[in-house]
């Protein structure tokens, strides 16, 4: 159960929205709503007008031979309305002195690195300390994001499989990865896949044979389920958990989370899950792993129908995960550590890497040159930016940004539907708290924010007020002023880009 009262977050946590709360004021909420970023691809002409999947990438899938339990996810309406295609693009000597003094002389403590880049060009428009590289924190998520849309896409869905067992009766719960798996109604990701509706068609796939036990097979992942490079409180500090690929809510022993967004996680998700799954199918013990050779590989493609009785090794039933756009949503809205490092061993599997830290790193810096991204300099250790041993440069993580928005890669450009909105959305919510910058930036800057002790970090997109589209990063180290100070700072330098002109 959790803690009566909320522990301390954890030195390499992510701050979470904060719980629900009154909403702001119908003006405020206007403000918000009419800023609200769309991305216009200028040289394409593509223009993103929602933040969310586009119907094709959501559309029904193909009949299948074996059960699929949910069905797709309906595509949001449209609420964005377009930019100004040939707005001015800021001068950089009038950029310079808008913020320059706000990134040297700015009394944090340790050292400030920062560029801004117009989408449209591509050229840095400021830097600082740009290609110096530097720890990330959560920022590293959108080199998740980035590659698991390249090389998955944002259709592809996480399948959980139950194989028929060596005998009849038997069944083995197969996991191949998704980190939002549900086990009822009570998900705590919304539109997930569920262990109920899984032994529902489990049960009638067995026909007259009645489900005697449950084995398990969470063997696609491998390694250790923690990164090395994690600070000691990661694992008991709730906002994050061992990355297995068979859990359900994201590891958590129960679909819910304390006010400050700590989240009590289990030990063993794998174990827990079939557990559950048990459970759902009526099925009395403790199930235990599967014995060796019985599974086949857990990211297979659905199998024929099984015969009656079914054969062992058998596919009886299916579930999938959300579309992976949904999923990368999840991760960058509120930081989600344990989507995030699933979304990696995606990258791995998709490259045929093993579904390992290791194998994840190697294909994320792999996928990231074939985008034509710079590596130099980048160190991946993880994907959820836990690791004090990743390290890239705003240059980089700026350029990455613009190619997203850019629509050379359509595919990369839903990555900012989960980029979360200036005091209004995410990780963002709650900041932006000054009347200037909230003012200023409310509803305009979409950006991903990332916290370890002694480095804050933001990055996104921002609209001028001339409606220029610019990517900008601020990574910091060796911070030693306070994290409310450092991050109205930040806030402060994002709010003053959207502000300025700079012509």
């Amino acid at each position: 159960m959790p803690p009566s009262s909320p522990p301390p977050a954890a030195a390499g946590a992510e701050p979470p929205p904060p719980p629900p709360r009154r909403r702001r004021s119908r003006v405020s909420l206007a403000i918000a709503l009419a800023g609200i970023l769309v991305l216009v691809v200028f040289a394409a002409g593509l223009v993103v007008v929602r933040p969310g999947p586009v119907a094709a990438w959501l559309g029904d899938e193909p009949a299948r031979p074996t059960p699929v339990v949910d069905p797709p996810e309906p595509p949001p309406g449209p609420v964005l309305a377009a930019l100004n295609g040939v707005a001015p693009m800021p001068d950089e000597a009038g950029l310079t002195q808008a913020i320059g003094k706000l990134v040297t002389a700015n009394n944090l403590g340790g050292r400030t690195n920062v560029v801004v880049r117009d989408v449209l060009s591509g050229k840095i428009l400021y830097g600082n300390g740009g290609a110096t590289p530097t720890v990330p924190a959560s920022t590293m998520k959108l080199v998740t994001a980035a590659t698991v849309l390249a090389t998955r896409g944002p259709a592809h869905r996480i399948p959980t499989r139950v194989l028929a067992g060596p005998k009849p009766g038997e069944v083995i719960l197969v996991g191949g990865g998704d980190p939002t798996l549900g086990v009822n109604a009570k998900t705590f990701y919304p539109g997930a896949a569920r262990l109920d509706k899984l032994a529902a068609a489990t049960k009638k796939a067995l026909g007259d044979t009645k489900p005697t036990k449950v084995y398990y097979d969470s063997s696609l992942y491998s390694g250790p389920v923690y990164e090395p490079g994690w600070d000691s409180d990661i694992p008991t500090g709730g906002f994050g958990g061992p990355s297995t690929a068979l859990a359900v809510d994201g590891a958590r022993k129960a679909p819910t989370q304390l006010g400050n967004g700590y989240s009590e996680r289990s030990s063993k998700p794998d174990a827990a899950a079939a557990l559950a799954f048990a459970k759902a199918l009526g099925v009395s013990g403790t199930p235990t792993t599967a014995p060796p050779g019985t599974t086949t590989d857990a990211a297979a493609t659905p199998s024929a129908a099984p015969s009656s009785p079914a054969n062992p090794g058998d596919e009886l039933a299916r579930v999938e995960s959300p579309p992976m756009v949904r999923l990368v949503e999840f991760m960058l809205q509120a930081s989600d550590n344990v989507v995030a490092e699933a979304l990696a061993r995606q990258v791995a599997l998709a490259k045929g890497q093993p579904a390992s830290y290791a194998g994840a790193r190697t294909a994320m810096t792999e996928a990231l040159g074939e985008l034509g991204l710079p590596t130099e300099g980048l160190v991946l250790a993880d994907g959820s930016g836990l690791s004090r041993t990743d390290k890239l440069t705003a240059e980089a993580q700026t350029e990455l940004l613009a190619l997203a928005a850019s629509g050379k890669r359509p595919e990369l450009t839903e990555m900012f539907a989960g980029l979360p909105v200036a005091a209004w959305s995410g990780t963002l919510d709650d900041r932006f708290g000054q009347a200037a910058t909230r003012k200023t930036a409310a509803g305009v800057v979409r950006a991903k924010t990332g916290t370890l002790t002694g480095n804050h970090a933001m990055a996104g997109i921002v609209t001028t007020a001339d409606g220029r589209l610019l990517a900008f990063s601020i990574l910091t180290d060796g911070v030693t002023a306070g994290s409310d100070a450092v991050r109205d700072h930040l806030d402060k330098i994002a709010a003053t880009l959207v502000a300025c002109g700079c012509g």
